[in-house]
């Protein structure tokens, strides 16, 4: 759902002054500033004094505010539950009795002048697609226009993002004439990796060079959408049987850039089988610790308990340890 001027039917909760409006000066008082009573679009308050308004009707209306995330908002009544996400002006309502949902939406077009979107099929570029088996999330219209937006339609697929045994430098090559392009191009494929974990890595090699580009850089980048045109089509699908336990996947390298010998990190959560959360990350020093994947770990396991998922065991994290597998092979010989 679709909240009509969300930004003006906030209220202020200090006092705002503005100078006077052109055309509207005062004759008398041509020196005097406005105070004002009322949010206006302009104003830097304004999303905060909308959350602040929706925030307290979903309250009021049973819905609790959870822990992990301030714009997700919870119900439940007679072991059903009911959520409302907040993103700026758009609403998305789920819940598990199609009934409640009709009401909520009811109770909000009434306190609110809504617009009513009908199901959610694409949202932030993303698309959702049921499916009997559960819910498929894709995003071929964002990489279709990707690649014709770039010019790169006609080009053969190919099956790796990046060349692993590829050395790339910050300060070699020749620089490039519009590196804003680049620029636009690597956030391009971030959002990407809102369905693609697959490319995670590579974007995030690249995107450290957007300070000051090269070519090598920027025929790196086109090879990820190469990669990206093969596997237009693909997702993750969310099956409806899947069992609630999270499992996580941390890995990370030692001193592995090449112009900085800091280390980078990665990890990987998964719900049941399908991934849900994932990160490739340089880290600010050279370590092998897995403490990125443990925020990520417990800020999940808090985000489930806000749902009343139950959780019966700690989420599981498992890493690429070297010296416990080295430790498990019999030793034959002094040298070992």
């Amino acid at each position: 759902m679709d909240v009509n001027n969300a930004f003006l039917l906030g209220e202020l909760d200090c006092e705002i002054y503005m100078e006077q409006p052109k055309g509207f000066e005062s004759q008398n008082h041509p020196n005097y500033v406005c105070k004002l009573r009322k949010v206006l679009h302009a104003l830097k308050q304004a999303p905060r004094a909308w959350y602040g308004k929706i925030a307290e009707f979903l309250v009021r209306s049973g819905f609790s505010i959870t822990s992990a995330d301030s714009s997700l908002f919870i119900k439940t009544q007679n072991s059903k539950i009911s959520i409302v996400l907040v993103y700026v002006d758009d609403l998305i309502i789920a819940g598990d009795d199609e009934r409640d949902n009709q009401r909520i939406k009811e109770n909000l077009s009434i306190r609110f002048q809504m617009k009513e979107l009908g199901e959610l099929r694409h949202f932030l570029a993303l698309e959702l697609e049921k499916v009997k088996d559960g819910m498929f999330l894709y995003q071929h219209k964002y990489t279709k226009d990707l690649l014709e937006k770039y010019g790169m339609v006609d080009y053969k697929p190919i099956s790796k993002p990046i060349d692993l045994n590829a050395k790339l430098h910050a300060d070699e090559g020749e620089e490039l004439k519009e590196p804003t392009m680049y620029r636009q191009l690597v956030g391009n494929l971030i959002y990407l990796t809102m369905t693609c974990p697959d490319i995670t890595f590579a974007v995030g090699v690249m995107s450290r060079f957007m300070q000051n580009p090269k070519k090598p850089h920027l025929q790196t980048v086109r090879r990820i959408l190469r990669y990206v045109k093969g596997t237009a089509d693909f997702g993750i699908l969310y099956e409806k049987k899947e069992e609630c336990q999270v499992s996580g996947f941390c890995d990370g390298d030692y001193a592995g850039d090449l112009t900085t010998r800091r280390s980078t990190s990665g990890y990987i959560f998964k719900l049941g089988s399908r991934a849900i959360s994932w990160c490739s990350k340089r880290q600010p020093t050279v370590s092998l610790s897995t403490e990125m994947a443990t925020q990520e770990s417990t800020w999940l396991s808090q985000l489930l308990r806000d749902m009343h998922q139950q959780i019966d065991k700690p989420i599981s994290l498992y890493c690429d340890n070297l010296s416990a597998i080295v430790s498990g092979i019999p030793c034959k010989d002094k040298t070992c």
